[in-house]
């Protein structure tokens, strides 16, 4: 598969949306008790968007050229889409009405020494820049050592979505909240699916994933999307135990399609104290000769 089927993605992003709301949630009367239709019917959403059945069939066939934004934002609030799924409606739209396979600019899979020299700046607080496959392409001491069970694996660049899907085990004694990471992993992919529908390398990591982990076919075929700009990620890292920590992701406007990740934590909390550790730990490992360096289960 050299692209993502554009047509199917529109098809089956809008059945998904449109499956999920009955007709109570979008103010709309209840005559009689059996409905043959999940969610709401066709003609309902053409009403609730302002445009003909016809119209909205059309769309919901997969042909979203020529749509223009009032309709499209219509469209929206009648699916009551969040910010991300309305981002993924417009996106899916613009590549509809791209007549030419043309190609965005791919991220590049490295990053400048200037960038490194940032993120070797940062010496409080876990960072590292990726890209929208979620390789890791830059990270600084403390984001080696936080994100060690992850760099186990010897294939670069590291992946962390293909960590969380095919190492299970290991990624849900890492992850504390290890599904809400599964399902914000494959969302955030089908989210850069639509904004980079030709990336082949995004494609391979979709197929690999999906003849791989039926966890992640599941969570692919629900069509969901998110941003995953900022919260908070709790980790149990081998070393130095549990860690709350809160994240931001910022895109680098130098680099399009690059993001920087940040952990932090209070000052004065458990979680602060154990990155001290934590950084006072890999310090350490820095300084020993590689066959020397114990791996976290010589530590225990």
């Amino acid at each position: 598969m050299a692209s993502m089927d554009l047509r199917s993605e529109i098809r089956e992003f809008l059945r998904t949306r449109r499956s999920r709301i009955g007709p109570g949630q979008a103010g709309l009367p209840i005559y009689g008790g059996n409905r043959r239709v999940r969610g709401l019917r066709r003609e309902e959403v053409a009403m609730l968007a302002g445009v003909s059945v016809d119209y909205y069939v059309r769309m919901e066939r997969g042909s979203l050229a020529g749509t223009s934004e009032g309709v499209l934002d219509s469209l929206a609030t009648a699916l009551q889409l969040d910010e991300a799924e309305r981002d993924h409606l417009f996106t899916l739209a613009r590549e509809a009405g791209t007549r030419s396979t043309r190609r965005r600019r791919t991220a590049p899979a490295t990053v400048r020494p200037v960038l490194q020299q940032v993120l070797d700046a940062i010496t409080d607080a876990p960072a590292w820049i990726r890209n929208g496959r979620h390789d890791v392409l830059a990270m600084n001491q403390l984001a080696r050592a936080l994100y060690s069970p992850i760099l186990a694996d010897p294939r670069r660049p590291a992946n962390t979505t293909r960590f969380v899907y095919l190492e299970p085990e290991r990624a849900q004694e890492f992850f504390v909240d290890y599904k809400q990471i599964a399902e914000d992993a494959a969302a955030m992919l089908r989210l850069e699916a639509g904004r980079n529908p030709h990336d082949k390398a995004l494609i391979e990591l979709v197929g690999e994933l999906s003849t791989r982990s039926e966890l992640f076919r599941q969570r692919w075929a629900s069509r969901d999307v998110r941003f995953h700009r900022s919260g908070r990620k709790r980790l149990r890292h081998p070393i130095v135990g549990q860690l709350d920590l809160d994240f931001e992701a910022m895109e680098l406007p130098s680099e399009p399609g690059l993001h920087l990740n940040i952990y932090t934590a209070p000052a004065g909390t458990p979680t602060a104290d154990a990155l001290k550790l934590l950084a006072s730990w890999a310090a350490g490992q820095e300084e020993l000769p590689t066959e020397q360096t114990p791996t976290p289960a010589d530590r225990r």
